[in-house]
This record gives C-alpha cells, structure tokens and sequence, in this order.
C-alpha cells in the first residue's frame, strides 16, 4: 500500500521563517501573517538558499521514512494558505483588516481589487523539491473556500464571486505546476467540511475549476480534514460534523478529481463511508498530527486493514490526518516510521 504526507512537515532549526505552529496561539495566532517579510527581507541575501536546503532535506527524509509520494513539507509557507495569497494580485498585506475566523478574530490581508495570479512561483518550489528524489512530490495549493475564509474581502463582497475569482487564479498556478512536469498537485479545502451547503451550492465547482485544462497525467487530490487544534494534545477543539464527508463523498466522487484526503485518526469515521467513494482514490488519515502519543503499528495495520473491507486496495492510500508542524521531528520520524511500517504490512 502507498504512503504519502498531506503539506506541512517541521523546518529544520535553521530556517528562519517562523510558521503559526509555533506562534503564541498556534493555528488561532491573532497575527498570522506578522514578521514573515520583515524575516525574509532581513536574510534576503541567503534566505533562497536556506529553504532550498531545508527542502531537499524534508523530502529526503520522507523518503527514508518510507513516504511514497512525500510533499516539500511546505518550507518556504509561514501557514498553508497566506504564502500563495502573497503571489496574486489584489491581496493587500499592507492593509490588514479584523475578521472573525475560526472562532476568534484575527488580522488578515485583504482583497482589495480584482484577484488575478501573478508571476510564476510554484514551479521553482516543486522542481527543488522534486530534484531530491525520483519518487513523485507532491505540491499543495489552498483552496478558494479556505482562502476567503483566510483572508478579509473589501472588494467582491460575496463567497461566490470571490471564490470563482481565485479558482481561476489558483488555476494559473496549477497549469504552470503541470506544464512543468508536476505529478501531484493537491487543494487544500478543509473549508467544505465546515460549509457544506457552500460546498454544494459551490465549492465543489470552484475546486473543479481549479483543474480546468489541466492534464490527466497530473494527478488532482483535494484534501478535506474537519478542524485544526491550536496546540499539540488539544482535546476539545471545534471541528467540522462528522456526517460532512457523508455529505460530501458522492459529490467529490463525480467531480473531476483522482483522490479525495480526509481524516480518520484524531477522529475515526464509520468505515461505509468509503464505499460512498466508487471511483476516486482515498488518502486516509491514519496518524494523529496533534497527538503527542505515538501510535501502535499493529493498530494502524488494523485500521487500514479494516478499511480495506470497503474500497479497493489500489484506491487506498495510507497518510496522516493533515499537515505534521505541530509534532515536532523527533515525534514526525516516529509517526511516520509507523505509518510505513503498517502500510508495508498490507
């Protein structure tokens, strides 16, 4: 059975970017996107080179862990979606607006004029990434639910418009990632398991838009997990309800997608959900990444095993729930050894 990692893996010491799982707050910081120029511009003459480092070291470390399609562990991102909001016009870092966000409020960009995409920028981060190894790497992209829910919006005024708007943007980037050579491309939309009637009204069409034209070689994930802790061990943390990828399976199962990305660690899902996914692969998330607790091979191996009841074995891949910042890479190596070894096992 496969393995892969969903986005986010721990920096190495050295780099110097600072991303909100280590913030005071952690996913909740009240200033998500503070100090990440200032960072930048202070080690403009070497930062290109420290995260190109650090990227090839993540990725091979993946790989000697046993990761079959490994991301480049989203080095170069202070959080999962602001990094890409840096790259297209009509996002304002300058002018930061008070928004109300996963239940608190926090200072955002903004959108401030017509949102289009901007130079090319993910090309270079895949191929560095991708040179340290002959396995596929995977690149991720946020999503324009999770965007607008990410950002404050002065200008368009209405989730629909505005997501349409970074759908095609989003697009752009996605195309330049395929034309490049890219293997993998996922959509981060954890968004749709919070707003499943935007998400059916038209979220679904926006992620597909996000794929327009783009080649069948290149491989189109969406990832759905249903909340973020604000720190390691969080136990009562708000997350999407449960009957979300209920509600969401068939849809996602007609959409132009190859795998949907879903969670089942931190909270386990009634495996008939899976039957619900006739024909798309199923990244499933089978290590906890806000747990400090390091799971049982033997468990993992019989969860996957249990899971293969319901779906095709070529259709199931075994991951982690989300992104792996919070667990540091001592906690990271642990898990992911695990998840290896249990997927090795099948």
């Amino acid at each position: 059975m496969l393995t892969t990692t969903i986005g986010a893996y721990p920096k190495p010491g050295y780099v110097p970017i600072r991303d909100w799982f280590g913030k005071d707050g952690g996913t909740d910081t009240a200033e998500p996107t503070a100090g990440y120029a200032e960072t930048v511009a202070a080690h403009a003459g070497t930062i290109a080179e420290i995260l190109d480092r650090a990227t090839r070291e993540v990725v091979a470390e993946q790989i000697e862990l046993g990761i079959d399609i490994p991301t480049d562990g989203e080095i170069r991102r202070e959080n999962f979606i602001h990094y890409h909001c840096r790259h297209l016009v009509g996002i304002d870092f300058e002018v930061l607006t008070e928004k109300q966000t996963r239940g608190h409020e926090a200072l955002l960009p903004t959108i401030t004029g017509p949102i289009q995409a901007g130079p090319a920028f993910l090309v270079r981060d895949w191929q560095i990434a991708q040179a340290a190894t002959r396995r596929p790497v995977k690149l991720t992209v946020p999503g324009p639910l999770t965007i607008g829910e990410g950002v404050a919006d002065e200008h368009y005024r209405d989730p629909r418009l505005r997501g349409a708007a970074l759908a095609d943007a989003l697009n752009v980037e996605i195309r330049r990632l395929a034309d490049a050579g890219c293997p993998v491309v996922q959509v981060d939309e954890p968004v749709l398991a919070r707003k499943v009637e935007d998400a059916l009204a038209f979220g679904i069409e926006h992620l597909e838009r996000c794929f327009h034209k783009v080649p069948r070689a290149t491989e189109r994930v969406v990832h759905i997990c249903c909340g973020y802790p604000d720190r390691l061990d969080a136990e009562d943390y708000p997350k999407a309800p449960q009957s979300a990828y209920l509600e969401l399976a068939p849809v996602l199962d007609e959409a132009q997608l190859d795998a949907v990305s879903i969670e089942d660690a931190h909270r386990p899902n009634d495996l008939g959900l899976l039957e619900r996914f006739v024909r798309t692969k199923v990244l499933f998330g089978v290590i906890a990444i806000a747990r400090s607790r390091v799971e049982e091979v033997e468990a993992v191996r019989a969860r996957l095993a249990a899971a293969l009841d319901h779906i095709d074995r070529h259709r199931l891949v075994a991951a982690p729930d989300c992104g792996l910042g919070f667990l540091g890479r001592d906690l990271t190596r642990q898990k992911l050894r695990v998840l290896s070894e249990a997927a090795r096992s099948l």
